[in-house]
């Protein structure tokens, strides 16, 4: 599983009246994370009926690059900017059927 690519699906619920301050923030993820080594895609989505959830979409070369993306500095820096902010967080890790 390690070696394939990783497709990762983050839904990202804001707390009310935070919505500004977590999109920002998850806006901010991007240019880092885009220049990571394995990252294929990093596509940041809201949803049309709830203002506070956005979705990240985002392909990886392999799972371990996007283990090591969860343990960047950025990643730590929007965790700590966000505390508190965020209601809901659901990560799905999936893979290619073949």
């Amino acid at each position: 599983m390690s070696d394939q690519q990783l497709t990762i699906t983050a839904s990202i619920i804001a707390q009310p009246g935070k919505r500004e301050l977590v999109k920002q923030s998850l806006l901010n993820l991007i240019p880092p994370t885009l220049a990571e080594e394995g990252c294929l895609n990093y596509d940041l989505h809201e949803d049309l009926e709830n203002p506070d959830r956005f979705f990240f979409y985002e392909n990886w070369a392999t799972r371990q690059h996007w283990l090591n993306h969860n343990d960047s500095a950025h990643i730590a820096a929007h965790k700590k900017v966000t505390e508190g902010a965020v209601a809901e967080v659901v990560i799905h890790q999936l893979s290619p059927l073949e």
